[in-house]
């Protein structure tokens, strides 16, 4: 589907927030949304973006699930803090604080994972083991194995890296973006409005007022990108303890991230791709994507 900015998405306002203290200069806010008394949904999302991004998605659930979303370090809704902090180590130790606030503010119940991208990797190396979830539904996570698959993907990471460090980082308004965006491929399949919507999600005013940057610098990005291989191959799907669902994209497709895994061979994890989609898949098929979540939930009847 090729992107328009026709249709503008309109975030609704949280039920409420909640700032947690992750570490001495970092604060993350928690942010719920939907029906309270429904299934609790935790989700978060992709390097570089932010979770009101992927609302084409969430904006689904809403009627029938307890959604909490929110952004990683140095995403989103939070301010920057140190860049020597902004890894997969800290991200992990972030995850598992979030979890007990979420708990703690909101009430203890039953929980499902929804994560994309670096958040799903995050996630899935928490030494917690998926102990503090009933479910997992994680949409293209950038895993890859030793050997071949290892070098390819550590490369692609590399190249990435390079681009992300070229990419332009400071807009005179979010309308140059919105521009900038059509023309690049990785995004001609999202959603109509997506690309309006990333540049009000991804950018923030700059503090002299003078035009926008990006909410995540992209020597941040860059970083996380880089070192992305080694934690891509520790995930060992049979010592989790919850069910999983891992739903990628079209592996037939030339890849626009990262190489994409087909985890069909291994038996603890139950896997699908959606054809014709990238690692966006999110905001390019969000109705098949909530499908795919709302079946997993149906057949996992005790979540």
């Amino acid at each position: 589907m090729t992107t328009t900015s026709e249709h503008l998405w309109e975030i609704p306002e949280p039920l409420s927030t909640s700032d947690v203290r992750v570490d001495d200069d970092t604060v993350i806010t928690l942010r719920r949304h939907g029906n309270p008394a429904g299934p609790r949904l935790v989700l978060s999302h992709g390097s570089g973006l932010a979770i009101d991004l992927y609302y084409p998605f969430w904006s689904l659930l809403l009627d029938d699930f307890d959604v909490v979303i929110y952004d990683l370090r140095n995403h989103g809704w939070n301010a920057v803090s140190a860049r020597e902090k902004h890894n997969v180590p800290t991200f992990v130790s972030d995850h598992d604080i979030i979890l007990e606030a979420i708990d703690r503010n909101y009430g203890k119940k039953p929980k499902i994972g929804v994560y994309h991208s670096i958040a799903a990797l995050t996630t899935l190396l928490s030494p917690t083991k998926g102990s503090r979830f009933s479910g997992y539904v994680l949409f293209d996570p950038p895993l890859c194995k030793r050997g071949a698959s290892y070098e390819e993907f550590d490369a692609a990471a590399e190249r990435l890296a390079a681009m992300v460090r070229r990419r332009a980082h400071r807009f005179r308004n979010r309308e140059q973006l919105t521009e900038v965006l059509s023309y690049i491929p990785t995004f001609q399949r999202t959603v109509p409005g997506f690309f309006d919507l990333m540049a009000r999600t991804t950018l923030r005013e700059c503090e002299n007022g003078e035009g926008y940057e990006l909410r995540c610098p992209r020597e941040f990005e860059a970083q996380v990108t880089e070192y992305a291989a080694p934690y891509a191959v520790l995930v060992d799907f049979a010592t989790f303890h919850c069910p999983i669902k891992v739903i990628g994209a079209d592996p037939t497709l030339p890849y626009s991230y990262l190489p994409t895994l087909d985890l069909s061979h291994i038996l603890t994890v139950d896997y699908d791709f959606l054809p014709e989609t990238t690692h966006l898949l999110q905001v390019e098929q969000p109705e098949e994507c909530a499908a795919e979540l709302r079946e997993f939930i149906q057949r996992n009847t005790d979540l």
